[in-house]
């Protein structure tokens, strides 16, 4: 069975775009593989505290990719 693991910054995305997210890898993986995966198909989201994730020697937080998906 596959299990899909995609880790967040904590307080990013609603809980109704994670569950769009659940939905969508879901359907992804039975695309590739067929409709018999979706009842075997796990996805799990953990969450990260803010700050405690950096990139470039950085901590982000969620502010911080408010702004980057404005562009």
């Amino acid at each position: 069975m596959p299990l899909i693991t995609v880790n967040l910054i904590e307080n990013v995305f609603s809980n109704e775009e994670k569950a769009q997210m659940i939905r969508k890898l879901t359907d992804t993986m039975v695309e590739i593989e067929g409709e018999a995966m979706r009842p075997v198909t796990w996805v799990k989201i953990e969450e990260v505290p803010e700050g405690q994730w950096g990139i470039g020697g950085n901590a982000l937080t969620a502010a911080m990719i408010h702004d980057m998906q404005k562009g």
